[in-house]
């Protein structure tokens, strides 16, 4: 009878724990957050808990919609713009964050473009023009942010994808800025360890509404699962990697078995 009513105790207990919200009392900074992929990570934060800030370039009014969201959950919640091709714009935001919010707990690394060009198209403009958003810009984020998420032990998810692991011939410079957020991941993980952890996702066959048709059918056909991905297992993985204390440098492929 003991040893079942202390049985009971532990289910109790991890019951609790579940029902508690994983981001509660976090503040959480997610760049390009206005649209797409960075708008759902933003919303499903807020839910888990987190007070938001939300980054843009360009769109404002997009950016305005998801605050109202946030504040609707309950949350904390302001758009904050900021040109990430310019470092002194990116400490800038930083700096807003924490006037705005208190503390920063995690940077989700989300905005980024995708240019195609093959190795004969690619200009070098379309190779700056990636490299600079999709790898100089997080990394000067993390920079900005490293201050702030060693005083609260916190976390950064970076945004790599599938095309950064298997290379596409029709995107080269776009899977070499992806393939340089993998490596960043990792050396952002060590040399900011043991205060601050450090991964990424690699999503794939993910798509949204508004995409082309013939994309779905394109990314069944590719997926083992034989289903494509929705944001929410997007915003799946990154609450799971703000939240797993023993984990670090990695980067969490989400794409329904497609580079397996």
């Amino acid at each position: 009878m003991l040893s079942l009513r202390g049985e009971q105790r532990r289910v109790d207990v991890v019951t609790a724990m579940s029902d508690r919200k994983k981001m509660s009392g976090r503040v959480a900074l997610v760049t390009g957050a206005a649209k797409r992929l960075g708008r759902a990570v933003a919303l499903r934060l807020a839910a888990e808990g987190a007070d938001v800030a939300v980054h843009y370039r360009e769109s404002q009014n997009e950016a305005d919609e998801v605050v109202s969201a946030i504040v609707k959950l309950g949350r904390k919640s302001v758009a904050l713009r900021a040109d990430l091709g310019s470092v002194d714009e990116i400490r800038k935001l930083f700096l807003e964050v924490g006037n705005e919010l208190g503390r920063l707990d995690l940077l989700v690394n989300s905005a980024a473009n995708f240019l195609p060009g093959s190795v004969i198209s690619t200009t070098e403009e379309i190779w700056d023009a990636s490299l600079d958003t999709n790898v100089k810009a997080p990394f000067f984020c993390a920079q900005a942010a490293a201050p702030m998420l060693r005083r609260s032990k916190g976390s950064i998810v970076n945004f790599a994808d599938t095309g950064g692991l298997l290379g596409w011939p029709g995107y080269v410079s776009h899977s070499v800025s992806k393939a340089g957020m993998v490596m960043l991941t990792k050396c952002l993980a060590k040399a900011l360890a043991p205060d601050v952890r450090v991964n990424a996702i690699a999503p794939g066959t993910i798509t949204m509404a508004g995409d082309p048709p013939e994309w779905e059918a394109e990314f069944v056909k590719l997926s083992p699962l034989r289903k494509t991905g929705q944001p929410s297992d997007v915003a799946d993985a990154v609450i799971y990697l703000a939240t797993a204390e023993f984990v670090t440098g990695h980067t969490l492929v989400v794409d329904g078995g497609r580079t397996a």
